[in-house]
């Protein structure tokens, strides 16, 4: 939900439509979202998050420059994984285009516009079920 290096920073999970802003956290190396109003706390994302930022999006470039994407809307998505030693917590856009959330420019404002849909028990038991029922490759 949040990336390994915030693990001793306070944190909670976002909120529909819930204003946030890509900031530093103290004695973290690792920049993520908090609440404009309680900066300390990281707010964690679940895969699927979109999220709805105030200008196109930016994030550090080469040789001390910041870049941008040509969207103000993505998608929170884990990259990665398999590395103990790198970060995860990434953006996509809508080219496909991701950007890792510790490169984004401090300050930028985001609206959470739609949290990721959570399968219901029933729906993930038919889903095993069709799955066991399939022949093997």
């Amino acid at each position: 939900m949040c990336d390994y290096s915030l693990h001793a920073v306070a944190s909670r999970p976002a909120e529909l439509g819930e204003t946030l802003v890509s900031t530093d956290f103290q004695g973290s190396c690792t920049r993520g979202f908090a609440n404009p109003l309680e900066r300390e706390v990281a707010v964690c994302l679940l895969p699927g998050t979109e999220l709805a930022f105030k200008k196109n999006v930016r994030y550090r470039g080469r040789w001390f420059r910041s870049d941008s994407v040509p969207f103000s809307v993505a998608q929170f998505c884990k990259i990665n994984v398999g590395s103990h030693a790198e970060h995860h917590d990434a953006l996509v856009f809508p080219d496909g285009t991701k950007v890792l959330l510790n490169e984004l420019i401090r300050g930028q404002c985001a609206r959470v516009l739609q949290l990721p849909a959570k399968p219901t028990e029933k729906v993930e038991h038919e889903q095993i079920a069709e799955r066991a029922s399939l022949p093997a490759e």
